[in-house]
């Protein structure tokens, strides 16, 4: 007899939930018939899983066979909800997974030109950090993926737009004295991000990794920065709402930069729809300015 899926996910629920009867309820069995197939399981296998008839405790096989099932039944489990999420609607769902600054600059104009063109689609977005985005598209967990960092492994990806990072500050703060340079770090608190990595500075490196405040969503940044609690590294792209008592200063020792990208898994082609919001990040990253703010609080 071969090893089913229903014989692996009977035998995890066991080990998961400590008897047969608890089993059987989270299962929707009787707990004769979980037993029944507990049993063909162990048959199939050739050794017993569990130390006791309680089946409270596994074997040192079933643990590794526990492993095992765990692996299977979650791919198994993924992909059995990819394809109810394409049968329950021609026209598709797109998920897309997106740092927290193109969540909040660059996505509502993407997402409003699409809806134009296609408002049968569902849009599912996900705000997460750049080894996130990696990870969702990896595991088939989005269809498309928006970060800072280059592609990785498995993943291929188009430059949108490059941002200029500067110094995000509050207004009246002591890094705005005088001429500006990342160095000016050091005269307030660094609240840490990802970004700061993208500094080519021995002040930044320094104070990042010796920093005990860390945020990586955008709006908790700039709410931190606002607060009083420090200053942080952020693209002037962020400045387009105008976020009243924040400055930005964008130091030249040296010039720092970052490249939103537009990802996807190279090993699955783009659905139809996915294509099209592809085709809409990159005609909203091309419409939009140079990324720099607006409204600058203080310039120099």
């Amino acid at each position: 007899m071969a090893v089913k899926i229903d014989m692996m996910r009977c035998f995890r629920t066991v080990a998961q939930d400590g008897t047969l009867a608890a089993a059987a309820e989270t299962l929707g069995r009787t707990p004769s018939a979980v037993s029944m197939m507990l049993a063909q399981f162990e048959d199939h296998i050739g050794a017993a899983l569990f130390e006791t008839e309680r089946k409270n405790r596994l074997t040192p096989l079933g643990l590794r066979v526990l492993e095992e099932c765990d692996r299977a039944l979650d791919a198994f489990d993924r992909s059995a909800e990819a394809i109810a999420r394409h049968a329950r609607s021609t026209a598709g769902t797109v998920r897309v997974a997106a740092v927290p600054s193109a969540a909040l600059t660059l996505l509502p104009a993407a997402i409003t030109a699409f809806r134009r063109e296609r408002p049968d689609v569902r849009l599912e977005i996900s705000d997460v950090d750049s080894a996130s985005v990696h990870r969702r598209l990896q595991f088939d967990e989005a269809d498309l993926g928006i970060a800072s960092a280059a592609p990785g492994a498995g993943v291929e990806g188009e430059v949108l737009l490059t941002d200029r990072l500067g110094i995000v500050c509050r207004d009246g703060s002591p890094i705005l004295d005088g001429p500006p340079s990342w160095a000016c770090l050091s005269r307030e608190t660094l609240i840490s991000n990802p970004l700061c990595a993208l500094v080519d500075h021995p002040v930044v490196s320094e104070l990042a990794a010796t920093g005990t405040l860390e945020a990586r969503n955008t709006t908790a940044l700039l709410a931190f920065v606002r607060r009083g609690l420090g200053a942080t590294v952020l693209p002037g792209r962020v400045m387009d709402s105008e976020p009243p008592g924040i400055a930005f200063l964008a130091p030249e020792d040296p010039v720092a930069e970052r490249r939103l990208l537009v990802l996807a898994n190279a090993r699955r082609q783009l659905s139809p729809a996915a294509a099209a919001f592809r085709s809409a990040l990159v005609a909203a990253a091309a419409t939009s300015d140079s990324g720099q703010p607006r409204n600058l609080a203080t310039t120099y």
